[in-house]
């Protein structure tokens, strides 16, 4: 295995990009290697590494389809559900709760909150 070309933080040349650069140029890696890595020094731990790609070898971003639209509607109405109570909380239930706040946090004497 070859080594990587090591660069200092913003001092890579052209030619290029981290995959979110990529991204915002609606280009992918496209399943080349990683081609070169930046290095940001830290003070107290190890260098903050990113990844480089070719910006020439990177292929577009598939669109989506008909069918991933409907799962990704699918899967982000799944983590509204309330899996306590199972009704839609409207809103992304919180992964620290697990369950909507009704639930985690119930009323000890009964009444909705009234100010």
């Amino acid at each position: 295995m070859a080594t990587l070309p090591i660069y200092r933080w913003r001092l890579a040349p052209d030619g290029y990009a981290t995959r979110r650069q990529l991204r915002a140029h609606n280009l992918r890696p496209g399943g080349q290697d990683v081609a070169a890595q930046l290095e940001r020094p830290r003070r107290r731990r190890g260098p903050l590494v990113a990844y480089l790609y070719r910006v020439d070898l990177a292929k577009p971003v598939r669109p989506m389809t008909p069918g991933r639209w409907a799962a990704l509607a699918r899967a982000n109405a799944a983590r509204r559900i309330c899996p306590a109570c199972r009704r839609d909380a409207g809103y992304v239930i919180p992964t620290s709760l697990g369950m909507c706040v009704p639930c985690a946090y119930p009323d000890p004497d009964g009444s909705e909150g009234t100010a």
